[in-house]
């Protein structure tokens, strides 16, 4: 992690928060969008197998109180990753999927996004995996910008229709 953030590991215990920043994720998008779905994904989908990480800002090395991670005093999380496994659909092969990554706006181009895309890259290693994908608005040209930046490609586009 940059300095002045550390990286912990989340638990299911984490479900509101979660959804807490996947609704950011959707609202910079499109402030109008209702994302009732989004808590019925993380009940799905979270468990031991999908881990999820929080970046908090690191405690102050001169803090009078003793710092821990189960301390009500802990600082609020200012960036996630939330991780799980997806199947090539040309190969077969499974694979890490980046299920969300998102840093606070005002916590960005700090490096944050790109060391938890090396954290995410590291875990999937440790698995045996070979590649890692994720999903990214066509119009959210910073993290379009950062993932090419890391190596990735575009290997499919999802086209969508509304229907009346």
């Amino acid at each position: 992690m940059p300095a002045g953030y550390m990286l912990r590991l989340g638990s299911g215990l984490d479900r509101a928060l979660l959804i807490k920043f996947m609704h950011r994720t959707y609202q910079e998008r499109d402030a109008a969008d209702v994302c009732v779905h989004l808590a019925q994904t993380v009940e799905q989908y979270l468990s031991s197998e999908t881990p999820l990480w929080w970046v908090t800002p690191a405690p102050e090395a001169d803090s009078e109180a003793p710092y821990t991670l189960s301390s009500d005093r802990s600082p609020q999380p200012i960036a996630c990753l939330w991780l799980g496994t997806a199947i090539d659909q040309r190969q077969g092969d499974r694979h890490t999927h980046i299920f969300l990554l998102h840093v606070l706006p005002e916590h960005r181009r700090k490096g944050i996004g790109r060391a938890l895309m090396y954290h995410a890259e590291a875990w999937a290693k440790t698995r045996g995996e070979r590649q890692i994908g994720l999903q990214v608005f066509q119009s959210n040209q910073a993290a379009l910008n950062l993932y090419q930046s890391l190596g990735f490609q575009t290997q499919s586009l999802w086209m969508v229709k509304p229907l009346p």
